[in-house]
């Protein structure tokens, strides 16, 4: 069995949910003289941000046309976090290579192999829904050929055939029709990298536009397919970042006498009776162990996507028993990074509606736990894997409320809880978005939470409790790094404020004690620690922490909680 991959990339560089301050590469232009006609290392950089901002400019419309599989709405931003992931994983090679020696080529560049691989792993790591998985096998089939020195022709070809073979039951009329037709298109094109990417963009847009006569259900409902709009903009910044010229962008005019838009799914045109979950997570496993694990799970559900080799997969089903499709992830291998997600189209008992509810996004089961207490419907935040906005949307949903207030509590999930909010909009429910951005302003805000006042009453009110909060976050340097209070070294303690990096020590509680004396200095009536299970000595660094604020700053009260395993060792909050 080959080495499986590992689910966190090295040092100096990312995976999903990471940050990089770094600023984009833009798509070259035509006078340009350094286009290369060519999928190089810095091609491929282009291309990757390119698709990101094409992808977040069209996230919305994706969205509102997705109605196959399941009209869950979630298509464009599945795809979005999924380049994301990519992007993020390709930024960190070129990163990695400006602090330091690493591969190059011949150009003083990364490697080429090396870019488009770790694109494609930050895919496969990073990949979100159906749409998002097969995505990632698409990069995956690119990277292969391109890597082994192949051109663009090849690499869509290949793309298309590791995407086919990843679906359980391929259905034509769908991304996977796209992918063919733009790998059909770039076999006939003429020589070069430039050309087949301009012929694989036409071939792709002539096939999406007739995605509606090959599905029934995208011709009622008047759209074409989602997943093939996505990979059409992924396409475009293909041509883009190769040959300096952006396509125009194929006009939204009526499919079959209907206008693109928000969609609603009419009756029959996708299957209200289908699996109640859908099931996701990386999984380590050889070959054989797959192989009888996709048997298995096209036994248990559909919409069967399994991406990856090399002993690292990515599983995706949809099915009823999701407990099931999690025990066969284990007898094939290690399966992590498991998300489970209620499908809105499956049938259950609904409860009574009530007027007002709130859901809050949340690090750890300790806060999930803390604020279902206050009554709160919670949505569970994993490191490095930030919910989705068809997750946030069955959450208001499941809230069975008039009225929603919606608490990210944090700013990297800003457009998926706008987008959440938008959809949740067209189903008749009032939402308003509090932009939280930290736990401990949620906690602030959900304290202020009063259902009995008027609705805008409450929101600002809630508002303005997250706003007073000033918040900060403890965690560790996984290696050297250059930050805004100077070099940190692996290991050491980083004492975040507001988001920037405030304080570097060694010692976890003289961090915090020093972070504190500095957010204290502008004046506090309230602090709240938020401190990790797997803190050695929780209850002890507490109590010192306690003993500290009594101490140093008169008139200043303290609140303690517990938010789970796997959360930032401490969070901090000053009203």
């Amino acid at each position: 069995m080959p080495p499986p991959l590992p689910d966190r990339l090295p040092a100096g560089t990312a995976g999903p949910g990471a940050t990089l301050r770094c600023d984009r590469p833009h798509a070259r232009t035509e006078e340009d003289p350094q286009v290369p006609q060519k999928l190089d290392a810095a091609a491929v950089r282009v291309w990757c941000a390119g698709a990101l901002e094409a992808l977040g400019r069209e996230r919305e419309e994706i969205d509102a046309i997705n109605v196959y599989p399941v009209a869950d709405g979630d298509t464009g931003t599945n795809l979005y976090l999924t380049a994301e992931s990519a992007a993020t994983a390709v930024e960190a090679v070129f990163a990695a290579h400006e602090s330091g020696p690493g591969r190059f080529g011949a150009a003083g560049e990364p490697e080429t192999s090396a870019v488009i691989r770790a694109m494609a792993h930050g895919a496969l790591l990073g990949a979100r829904g159906n749409s998002g998985t097969i995505l990632a096998q698409l990069l995956r089939g690119i990277a292969e050929r391109v890597a082994e020195g192949g051109g663009v022709a090849e690499a869509l070809d290949r793309a298309a055939v590791l995407a086919r073979e990843a679906v359980a039951h391929p259905v034509e009329g769908t991304v996977l029709t796209v992918a063919d037709a733009a790998a059909a298109g770039a076999r006939a094109a003429g020589p070069g990298d430039a050309a087949a990417a301009r012929a694989a963009y036409e071939a792709a847009r002539e096939a999406l536009a007739a995605t509606p006569d090959r599905l029934d259900v995208l011709a009622r409902a008047g759209v074409v397919d989602a997943g093939g709009m996505g990979l059409l903009a992924v396409l475009r910044a293909l041509v883009a970042a190769v040959t300096g010229e952006t396509p125009t962008a194929p006009a939204r005019g009526p499919v079959h006498g209907h206008v693109h838009g928000p969609v609603s799914a009419p009756a029959g045109a996708c299957d209200l009776e289908g699996p109640a979950f859908e099931v996701i997570y990386l999984l380590e496993a050889d070959d054989p162990a797959v192989a009888v694990l996709r048997a298995r799970l096209d036994a248990l559900g559909e919409s069967l996507v399994v991406v990856g080799g090399d002993g690292l997969w990515n599983v995706h089903v949809h099915v009823d028993d999701a407990g099931a499709a999690v025990e066969a992830g284990v007898e094939a291998g290690r399966p992590h990074r498991i998300r489970i997600t209620h499908l809105a189209g499956a049938t259950a008992p609904v409860p009574e509606q009530v007027q007002r509810a709130v859901v809050v996004v949340v690090p750890g089961e300790g806060l999930a736990g803390l604020c279902a207490q206050a009554g709160a419907v919670t949505v569970l935040a994993r490191p490095g894997e930030p919910p989705a906005s068809g997750e946030l949307v069955d959450a208001i949903r499941r809230a069975h409320a008039r009225e929603v207030v919606l608490l990210p509590n944090s700013a990297e999930l800003r457009h998926t809880a706008a987008a959440a909010a938008e959809q949740a909009r067209t189903e008749g429910v009032r939402v308003a978005l509090v932009p939280t951005r930290a736990a401990v302003q949620g906690i602030a805000a959900l304290a202020v939470h009063e259902p009995a006042r008027r609705f805008d009453e409450d929101v600002v009110a809630m508002t303005a409790a997250a706003g007073a909060t000033r918040y900060a976050e403890l965690a560790v340097a996984e290696h050297r790094s250059w930050t805004t209070a100077g070099v940190c070294q692996a290991g050491d303690v980083l004492g975040l404020i507001d988001g920037d990096v405030a304080v570097i020590g060694t010692d976890l509680t003289a961090t915090a004690v020093a972070v504190l004396d500095r957010m204290l200095a502008a004046g506090g009536e309230l602090v709240t620690l938020v401190l990790s299970a797997d803190l050695p000595d929780g209850p002890g660094t507490a109590a010192r922490l306690e003993r500290h604020v009594r101490d140093a700053h008169l008139a200043v009260d303290t609140v303690v909680y517990e938010s789970g395993h796997g959360a930032s060792p401490l969070l901090i909050g000053v009203e």
